[in-house]
């Protein structure tokens, strides 16, 4: 996964943590949409094991 797209999942997961889900949508949308195949599927397994991130501070996890 390319550095720019962690960075924006990490800032997504972020706003998401602090309420703005609409901020985090339109931080993690663009580099889901223009992901290419392989990158798409690192991008879903990033999610599936750092759901955590979006819930609970890094603190609490």
């Amino acid at each position: 996964m390319r550095p720019s797209t962690l960075h924006a999942l990490q800032r997504a997961a972020e706003l998401t943590r602090a309420g703005r889900f609409v901020k985090a949508m339109a931080t993690a949308e663009p580099v889901i949409l223009t992901a290419d195949p392989d990158e798409s599927q690192e991008i879903a397994q990033w999610l599936t094991e750092h759901a955590d991130d979006f819930v609970r501070k890094p603190e609490e996890r």
